[in-house]
């Protein structure tokens, strides 16, 4: 049997495969597995475990691969060597392959790879040599289809078409499924799911930011981005979070106006502006809008934008009456038992000497009296929407042809369009631009801003269409809703109210 668990007896492998690019088409998976196998078996040993690299490429050191590096640090178990369909599968870099070779030869492992009779010995300058040319040879193969990559790459965006993949909220379409893209689309629920961010955010963004807006995504099942690529061309999803650090690139990037965009700035075409490929998500004021509320939360919060969500409906809304502290949530194992509880005193905290008794009361009782008061006080209101209205267009276009300009006498700035030939270029697009800026100021303008319109739904059907606990404590907070208790020996058990608003008190 050629595959089987490790049972020292001195031949068993680590069965190595790499592949930079996974497709559903490919067979390299099934050859490579054939390949390793038969270079197994000719030397009497078996495979005790795979260490698959999928979507890697032959530059990274395979110290550092997700499957295969922990297997060389020494962090999954005895093993005796590693057996490879080629030297390339280790790694087309002629240093990481040496010092990987080096590495197994000087921890007595073997190293195995299809093609070679028996196990490399690099103490054999024969052998050494051998390895060191394959290994040479992957890499000059790495070179090439790196220039050619580079020279694709800048042949595509001199044409203004698309060679990397796609940004969140699009699409490459191809007129047949394995042909070039022919042009840039919209992804209609992608698109929809990052506007709906959007629009939320400039709503209310000191509540909203992005990391409680990637939390939101990850609790409704939303796929994210990496996830969505992959389902999008075919591939297993790997159930990765949303991240707030990407989507904030996807906010506050110009890719989202429909522009071609190359080392994250808009590439620009032979009129000076930049190159539209595609439909934007939202136009120029509300990218300029996203932008600022972004790196103004940012800069006004030094330890970070993060909301931390809880798994109870009123933690961080409840208070301790006596010491005024925030309440804990337990959990217990019973749910029967689990309270909101101050533990301020038992913490030390200032001014929380006095506060004995601690009150608690159950997180079930309070949740359902909060949730009750709330519904009969506010249920029947109108939910009002606040947007970003982007006005008449003109605004925008100024904005846009103002951010072409100066983009352009940055780089001019910089000594991009020194030569006659170049400056001439240079004149005669900033005085295009000028004019047309001209022109637009003339025209009568709507700015844009934020405006609030009825939705036609009540809080309550937006409470009861809440998926989760989170959202419905969102829904808390946009009403500014705070709750406060005091110990079961005071004249008033607890009261609910608006932070800015009137008091109602219950005696429970």
């Amino acid at each position: 049997m050629i595959e089987r668990a490790y049972d020292g007896c001195g031949r068993c492998y680590i069965g190595v495969r790499r592949l930079s690019q996974m497709s559903a088409s490919t067979s390299s998976p099934e050859r490579q597995r054939e390949d390793v196998l038969a270079a197994v078996k000719a030397v009497g040993g078996h495979v005790i475990a795979w260490a698959d690299d999928w979507e890697v490429s032959g530059a990274t050191d395979p110290m550092t691969r997700p499957r295969l590096g922990p297997w060389l640090r020494g962090e999954r178990g005895p093993y005796n060597g590693i057996a490879g369909s080629a030297v390339d599968r280790l790694g087309r870099n002629l240093v990481d392959c040496l010092n990987t070779g080096y590495m197994m030869r000087d921890s007595g492992l073997a190293l195995l790879t299809y093609g070679h009779d028996g196990p490399w010995n690099l103490d054999d300058a024969n052998d050494e040599n051998r390895f060191t040319m394959e290994a040479w040879g992957a890499q000059m193969e790495l070179r090439a289809i790196q220039r050619r990559n580079r020279d694709a790459t800048a042949k595509a965006r001199a044409a203004g078409r698309v060679k990397a993949k796609p940004s969140y909220g699009y699409r490459f379409v191809r007129l047949v499924p394995t042909g070039a893209v022919d042009h840039v689309a919209l992804h209609e629920h992608a698109a929809s799911v990052i506007r709906n961010v959007a629009r939320r955010i400039l709503a209310d963004p000191q509540k909203i930011t992005p990391s409680s807006e990637a939390a939101r995504l990850t609790r409704a099942g939303e796929l994210s981005p990496s996830d969505h690529r992959a389902v999008m061309y075919g591939r297993p999803v790997a159930g990765a979070p949303w991240r707030s650090s990407g989507l904030r690139e996807i906010l506050m990037s110009e890719a989202a106006l429909g522009y071609l965009i190359h080392k994250g700035r808009p590439v620009i075409g032979e009129n000076g502006h930049p190159v539209r490929i595609a439909e934007p998500l939202w136009d120029r004021a509300t990218h300029e809008a996203l932008v600022r509320v972004i790196k103004q939360r940012g800069a006004n919060h030094p330890r970070g934008e993060r909301i931390h969500s809880y798994g109870h409906l009123l933690t961080g809304l409840a208070f301790c009456g006596q010491c005024h502290g925030r309440l804990k949530g337990s959990s217990a194992p019973s749910q029967s038992v689990s309270t909101y509880y101050c533990n301020a005193r038992i913490l030390g905290h200032r001014g929380s000497e006095t506060c004995r008794p601690s009150p608690s009361i159950s997180l079930r009782r309070l949740d359902a009296l909060v949730e009750s008061w709330f519904l009969s006080e506010y249920g029947q209101g109108m939910i009002m929407e606040t947007v970003f209205d982007a006005g008449d267009g003109f605004s925008e276009r100024i904005v846009e042809v103002e951010a072409a300009r100066s983009r352009l006498r940055s780089d001019r700035e910089a000594g991009l369009f020194d030569a006659p030939d170049d400056a001439h270029w240079f004149r005669s697009r900033y005085e295009e631009m000028g004019r047309e800026l001209a022109k637009l100021r003339l025209e009568p303008v709507r700015p844009a801003g934020m405006v609030t319109r009825p939705t036609g739904e009540t809080v309550e059907d937006r409470w009861v269409k809440a998926p989760d606990v989170q959202a419905k404590k969102e829904i808390l907070c946009e009403f500014g809703v705070r709750v406060t208790i005091w110990p079961a020996n005071s004249p008033v058990r607890w009261y609910v109210g608006r932070v800015h608003g009137p008091v109602q008190q219950r005696a429970v």
